[in-house]
């Protein structure tokens, strides 16, 4: 039975790099993006057809934003400006928790980039920062399919968010798709309350004009209070996929019980999003996103010694390194490295009969196909890599 990560034997002795967090500015993606970037990519599904699975697809590393998918997961949580987490703890009644956990939902949609994905993260990598007292743990905890597990606690001990995800991109001929599989649970241990929270997809349009925006329908559900709310990301006023905004949400929260509407919900995700109060008609600011997701703050090492070899900064630190410094053969070659030595442990795996087993998480199925993780400890540690204060 394995049970070492397998990030840990692909992982070579190079030194972690860490990038910055996708914020409003987006500098990252400006710093890479080339001139004939439409034409690139849709050479990239010359041979691909609709309805296909995505889920393997390998990119080149031209494609590649200089982090993993764990790393984008994370700073969701972990890199922010305004701490709407925090603020979910302090919530004085039900509908005030309620509604700083959808403030909070909304803060982790972070501006995507058109023409660039993060590396596929190999199985048992794991990327493990502090932020405050707020500790974030991930790990690939499987493959074939995807699935990706969070853990984070705060030492306060008012916050935990577990989840479990698992992304299915499927080509659509003019466009991609990436259904987000997997929920996301907010715990407020004071209150006892537990937070059920959807993804919203990702679309990726490629015709008629190039794009890429969050879509679909987010529902929010507290069982403890009977409060739920349901969030739509959506472009307004397009035509033909033309013009619109895409960056806008709709929606509501309303009590489970009694069907009645609280507050409605309306505004955009990258500016402000506003609450009407049903009752007396009052218009307050929910949330606001310059505060939120503008001018974040790249990670730091703190402690060299304490970096697991199976952390993303170090699995893809030297694909990350050439990329930055636009060396596209070293690049290619150190992800090809990555990839065939994951390769060589799972066919060497299955020839001995071994089961790959997470470090952190037990993983399981339900009989509907979704997975679910269960963190192994209680509290998440203070990591080696920390966002500044």
């Amino acid at each position: 039975m394995q049970v070492e990560s397998e990030s840990e034997a692909a992982a070579a002795t190079t030194a972690p790099v860490l990038t910055a967090p996708l914020s409003l500015e987006g500098g990252l993606a400006a710093e890479l993006q080339p001139a004939n970037l439409l034409q690139r990519v849709l050479s990239l599904f010359r041979n691909v057809r609709p309805g296909s699975d995505l889920s393997h697809f390998q990119l080149p590393a031209t494609f590649n934003l200089p982090k993993s998918q764990l790393q984008l997961y994370g700073e969701g949580v972990y890199c922010v400006g305004e701490d709407y987490l925090r603020r979910c703890a302090r919530g004085s009644d039900a509908v005030e928790r309620f509604t700083a956990v959808v403030a909070w939902s909304i803060s982790t949609t972070r501006p995507p980039i058109f023409g660039f994905a993060p590396y596929n993260p190999v199985l048992g990598e794991t990327h493990h920062v502090s932020s405050g007292s707020l500790h974030v743990l991930l790990e690939q905890v499987s493959h074939r399919p995807p699935v990706s597990a969070l853990h984070a606690t705060d030492d306060t001990g008012d916050v935990e968010l577990v989840w479990c995800q698992n992304p299915i991109p499927k080509f659509h001929g003019t466009s991609v798709e990436a259904t987000v599989k997997g929920k996301r649970h907010v715990r407020l241990l004071k209150f006892s309350e537990s937070y059920e929270i959807d993804c919203p997809n990702l679309l990726i349009r490629l015709l008629p004009a190039p794009s890429v925006e969050w879509s679909g329908t987010v529902r929010i559900v507290c069982k403890e209070s009977g409060l739920e709310a349901e969030i739509c990301y959506f472009r307004s006023s397009a035509f033909l996929g033309l013009g619109g905004d895409p960056r806008c949400v709709k929606g509501k929260i309303f009590s489970s019980r009694s069907g009645e509407t609280i507050c409605e919900i309306d505004g955009h995700w990258d500016r402000t999003v506003s609450t009407k109060d049903e009752h007396t008609g009052k218009t307050s600011v929910l949330y606001d996103a310059a505060s939120a997701i503008a001018d974040l703050k790249t990670p730091v090492v703190r402690n060299q010694e304490g970096l697991s070899p199976s952390e993303s900064a170090v699995v893809w630190g030297e694909v990350s390194e050439a990329i930055l410094e636009k060396d596209w053969e070293r690049s290619r070659q150190a992800k090809r490295r990555v990839e065939e030595t994951a390769r060589r442990l799972d066919r060497e795996r299955n020839e001995k009969g071994e089961v790959w087993i997470p470090k952190h998480f037990s993983l399981t199925q339900d009989k509907h196909g979704s997975w679910e993780c269960c963190p192994l400890e209680k509290s998440v540690p203070p990591a080696p890599i920390i966002v500044p204060s």
